[in-house]
C-alpha cells in the first residue's frame, strides 16, 4: 500500500523540461513587451549594454540559487537558504522582500493583462484573470506547468515573427545600434535594473524545489538553461527593435513591439502582438502566484506567518490555503490600486532578495574560485538596487525596516511564551 503524503509535504511531480518552462514561463513575459521603452529612456543608445550587465547580473544569481537549490531542495527559495546559512534573519529578510515584491507584480501582470485585453475595464479583467489564474494554480502543480508550456509557445511564436518582420524590413538599420549618445554609466545602469525586473523569473524554478524530481541534478540544470534561452530571445527582440526604432524612438513608444512593427510596415501583426503581450502577462502572473504562495507556505512552516498557510491540499498537494490568500491580496490591488509605481519597488525587493542568496552561496565553498560567481551578484544586486529612481529604493528601504520590525515583534513574542 503507498504510504500516506504529509500534510505539510509537497508531491515531487517536475522533470526537467517541466522546470526549464516554469523558469521561462516567468521571464519570457509582459517585461519584455513593456521593459525596452523605460529602459532606452534611461540609457539611451547603452541599452544593449544594460542588457548584457543585467545578464551577468542575473547569471551570478542563477548559479547562486541553482547551487543552494541543490543543497537545499525545499520550498521557499531563498528565505531557506538564508535561514540555514546566514541565520533565520537573514532567511526572513529574503522572505519578506520576495513576498511583499512579487506581491506587487502580481498585480502589475493582471493589470497588464487588463490594459491589452480591455483597456476600458482593465481593473475588472485583472481581477478575473487572478481568480482564474488561482483556480488552475489550485488544481495542482501539473495543470500549471501544462499551461505554462503553451503560454511560453505561443509568446516565443509572437516574439519571434516580430524579430523576422523588423530585422527583414527596410525600415531595419545597423547604424541605430551604435553606441552614441548614451546616458552615461548612471543611466546605463539604470536601465539594467529595469531590465534585470523581467530576468528574475529563474528564482521560480528554485521556490518550487520541493516539487521537483532529483533536485540536486535537475535545478541546477534548470536555471542557467532557462536563463540562457530567456537571453538569447531578449537579445534577439532588443536588436530587432532597436535597429527599426532607434533608441529615441524606443524610449518614446508606449508599446514597443507594436510601434515597432508597424514601423516596419507590418500593422497587420500589431493586433498579434496585443494578444502576445496579454498571454505573455498570464504566464507571468501564473508562475510569479506559484513562487509566492510557496514563500508563503515556507514561513508559515516556521511562524513568520500563520500556520494556517502552511497547509496541503491532501487531494491536490498544493499549498492551497496559501494560493487563496496571495490570490485575495493581489485581486484586492489589482481592483483598487495603480501598480506602476510598485514596479521599482518591485525590483529593488528582488535585488535584495538575490543579495541574501549570493551571501547565502559565499558561504558552501571556501575556494576563491567558487566565491567569485556569489561575489559579482552580490556587488551587482547592491550596485543596481541604488541605481533605480531614489522613490523606488527610499519605498522599498522602508518596507524592508517594516518587516525587520514585524520580525522583532514576533521573535520578542516567542521569547516570552518560551519563558512562561
Amino acid at each position: 500500500m503507498t504510504p500516506p503524503v504529509s500534510p505539510s509535504v509537497l508531491r515531487r511531480s517536475l522533470g526537467l523540461g517541466d522546470a526549464v518552462v516554469v523558469g521561462l514561463g516567468s521571464m519570457i513575459g509582459a517585461g519584455i513587451f513593456a521593459a525596452l521603452g523605460p529602459a532606452a529612456r534611461a540609457g539611451g543608445s547603452g541599452l544593449l549594454i544594460g542588457l548584457g550587465v543585467a545578464a551577468v547580473v542575473a547569471y551570478c544569481n542563477a548559479m547562486s540559487s541553482a547551487w543552494l537549490a541543490a543543497r537545499y531542495p525545499a520550498s521557499g527559495g531563498t528565505y531557506v537558504y538564508g535561514r540555514e546559512r546566514l541565520g533565520p534573519f537573514w532567511g526572513y529578510l529574503a522572505g519578506w522582500a520576495f513576498v511583499v515584491g512579487k506581491t506587487a507584480s502580481c498585480a502589475a501582470m493582471a493589470l497588464t493583462v487588463g490594459a491589452y485585453v480591455w483597456p476600458g475595464q482593465g481593473h475588472a479583467v485583472a481581477v478575473a484573470a487572478v481568480v482564474a489564474l488561482t483556480a488552475v494554480n489550485y488544481g495542482g502543480i501539473q495543470k500549471s506547468a501544462w499551461l505554462t508550456r503553451l503560454i511560453v509557445a505561443v509568446v516565443l511564436a509572437v516574439l519571434s515573427s516580430v524579430v523576422v518582420v523588423c530585422l527583414g524590413s527596410g525600415a531595419s538599420a545597423a547604424g541605430r545600434l551604435a553606441v552614441g549618445h548614451s546616458t552615461g554609466v548612471g543611466g546605463v545602469l539604470q536601465a539594467a535594473g529595469l531590465l534585470f525586473f523581467a530576468f528574475a523569473g529563474y528564482a521560480r524554478i528554485a521556490t518550487l524545489g520541493e516539487e521537483v524530481r532529483d533536485p540536486a541534478r535537475t535545478i541546477p540544470r534548470a536555471i542557467p538553461l532557462a536563463l540562457g534561452i530567456t537571453l538569447a530571445v531578449y537579445g534577439c527582440v532588443a536588436v530587432a527593435v532597436l535597429s527599426v526604432l532607434g533608441p529615441d524612438g524606443l524610449g518614446q513608444a508606449g508599446a514597443p513591439l507594436a510601434d515597432a512593427v508597424r514601423e516596419a510596415g507590418v500593422p497587420g501583426l500589431v493586433p498579434v502582438v496585443r494578444v502576445g503581450a496579454a498571454v505573455a502577462a498570464l504566464g507571468s502572473l501564473l508562475a510569479l502566484i506559484l513562487g509566492v504562495s510557496r514563500t508563503t507556505l515556507a514561513m508559515a512552516r516556521d511562524g513568520y506567518l500563520p500556520r494556517g498557510l502552511a497547509t496541503v491540499h491532501p487531494r491536490f498537494q498544493v499549498p492551497h490555503r496559501a494560493e487563496l490568500a496571495v490570490g485575495a491580496v493581489v485581486a484586492v490591488l489589482a481592483a483598487t490600486v495603480d501598480v506602476r509605481g510598485a514596479i521599482g519597488f518591485s525590483s529593488f525587493g528582488v535585488l535584495a532578495y538575490y543579495a541574501v542568496a549570493n551571501a547565502s552561496a559565499w558561504t558552501l565553498d571556501t575556494s576563491t574560485a567558487r566565491r567569485v560567481v556569489p561575489a559579482v551578484g552580490l556587488v551587482g544586486c547592491a550596485v543596481l538596487a541604488g541605481a533605480l529612481p531614489w522613490l523606488s529604493v527610499v519605498v522599498g528601504a522602508g518596507v524592508l525596516a517594516v518587516g525587520v520590525l514585524w520580525y522583532g515583534v514576533r521573535r520578542r513574542a516567542r521569547q516570552g511564551a518560551e519563558r512562561r
